[in-house]
């Protein structure tokens, strides 16, 4: 059944190349030139709009100012936002405002139409049942990858690739970035899927008792070996191995595991002769091989027979966009496991706090993050308490939008500074004197952005950008291609926001005359 996707856009060629786009993967597409008509096509269409394709940077509404008529109505629409500058700031203050995903222009078709497929299939009841599903299976396939970023949809053509052949893999990347779900979905696409899936850490075998633990013994063989064990080899025959960590495998396994992948033949320990297995072998690694080859920890011969077929799983850092598609489906997860009574959502501030931070563990390191905060939650929201050891690992996090926390007064106020005669932007925290607080606006200095008005409430977002333009354009004398460049956006952008602002390049320069 067609989605019905709502396009709003104020450049009329990306309005059309992503109409074009919608209606490739077969869904309705409206169309909106502002946030305000947008507005008016939701109100219009009733409940027909599945998803929301929003421009962030457009004249009389833009998409933030969209967002929170969004939420005024009710509405609960998944957003997915579109943003010229890829950096966390703009990103956090997107998903604070409610969005559900964000691309960074230009978007292809292909992003654009998997961004729009995860909202259309996340919703509580689907992400519960697949929960449930998978509680009883265990099987993993391609689709339970998030494949949000360009970069994970990569992995998974890959991997997609990889499944229809017999070919040796190598799955490279940190610790925790999912590479075992990955080698998981790798068989569940094979036609081995039925057949066993055997996952073995080499790094955490005694190393003494890894050629046992991987290719198996006899009764005897060695002192303490009561009875004869088959060994992983023999357990996934016909089926996959995955080794897990194998730059952690010692020299002399080494060579038998040559010896397997090179004849298909495994030599159990005490057995007079080797036993033929048909096993499909997957590896992973967080080291770089080819550096434990030049340091002799890993066979270099080994090393060209396994990495045929290497795909690198990017860190979570480096793919931000899974974040938000990774902690919903934790939340409804861990909310069936955990069997509550109650619907379990997270606040925009949360999902944006943990879309700002990096994650050195990866997804794991998340996952436990969500586990811990679904098992200690006490009402129907997860907010950006329940996770204070990561709010104090984001730097900047409480002031994301750039902006200072000023202590003092009756109520935090936020300031941004400028260093005059400087080259570079510098944050500085204003302290009140006890004789600021009954009119502390008049104590911040002439080069200071306030971020809250007269009545303590926080300033349009707008406002402050259209102060902070107007201070650039006095401070660099109207030279407009620097302006642009300090304030990190093009002169075509530039423009198009002083036409907005109604900012006449000339006025600072008469000022400062």
């Amino acid at each position: 059944m067609a989605a019905h996707i709502l396009v709003v856009d104020d450049d009329p060629v990306q309005r059309r190349l992503l109409k074009n786009a919608v209606e490739r993967y077969g869904h309705v597409a409206h169309t909106a030139d502002n946030g305000r008509a947008g507005i008016e096509v939701l109100k219009r269409e009733s409940g027909r709009i599945n998803v929301v394709v929003l421009d962030l940077m457009m004249p009389e509404m833009n998409g933030l100012a969209f967002l929170d008529a969004l939420r005024d109505m009710g509405a609960e629409i998944p957003v997915i936002v579109q943003t010229g500058q890829g950096g966390i700031e703009t990103v956090v203050m997107a998903m604070r405002a409610g969005a559900f995903d964000f691309v960074v222009k230009p978007v292809s078709p292909e992003r654009i139409g998997n961004s729009i497929a995860n909202a259309l299939k996340f919703d509580q009841r689907e992400a519960t049942a697949r929960a449930g599903r998978r509680n009883r299976s265990g099987a993993v396939g391609f689709d339970d990858v998030v494949s949000a970023s360009p970069s994970m949809m990569r992995v998974i053509d890959l991997a997609r690739r990889a499944a229809q052949s017999h070919i040796p893999v190598v799955l490279e990347g940190e610790s925790g970035v999912g590479k075992e779900m990955v080698a998981r979905a790798i068989q569940s696409g094979s036609d081995r899927s039925s057949k066993p899936f055997v996952t073995v850490n080499c790094g955490a075998i005694p190393h003494n008792l890894v050629e046992s633990i991987l290719f198996g013994h006899e009764k005897g063989a060695f002192t303490g070996a009561t009875e004869r064990h088959s060994g992983k080899f023999a357990d996934a025959d016909g089926g996959t191995l995955f080794l897990d960590e194998i730059g952690d495998l010692p020299l002399e396994v080494q060579v038998k595991l040559l010896r397997a992948v090179q004849q298909g033949e495994i030599e159990t320990i005490g057995a007079s002769k080797p036993q033929r297995v048909n096993v499909r072998l997957i590896s992973a690694t967080n080291k770089d091989l080819i550096e434990e080859v030049k340091a002799g920890r890993f066979r270099e011969d080994l090393y060209y027979r396994l990495n045929v077929f290497p795909i690198t799983i990017p860190s979570l850092r480096r793919r931000k966009e899974d974040i938000p598609h990774l902690v919903r489906i934790f939340v409804q997860r861990f909310a069936t496991e955990q069997k509550l009574d109650r619907p379990l959502t997270l606040t925009p501030g949360a999902l944006a706090l943990l879309t700002a931070y990096d994650w050195p563990g990866n997804i794991r390191q998340l996952e436990n993050a969500i586990f811990r905060a679904v098992v200690l939650s006490e009402g129907n929201e997860i907010t950006e308490n329940d996770f204070p050891q990561i709010a104090t690992q984001v730097p900047g996090y409480i002031s994301y939008d750039g902006l200072t926390v000023i202590e003092g007064g009756h109520a935090p106020r936020r300031a941004a500074a400028v260093e005059a005669g400087g080259d570079h932007s510098r944050q500085e925290q204003v302290t009140h004197s006890e004789e600021a607080t009954e009119s502390p606006a008049t104590f911040i200095p002439e080069n200071v952005i306030a971020s809250t008005d007269p009545g303590g409430n926080v300033r349009k977002l707008a406002e402050v950008e259209e102060e902070l333009i107007r201070f650039a354009l006095k401070f660099y004398r109207g030279q407009m291609s620097q302006v642009a460049r300090k304030l990190g956006i093009g002169r075509s952008t530039l423009y198009r926001k002083l036409k907005d602002y109604g900012i006449d390049p000339d006025d600072p320069l008469k000022e400062a005359a």
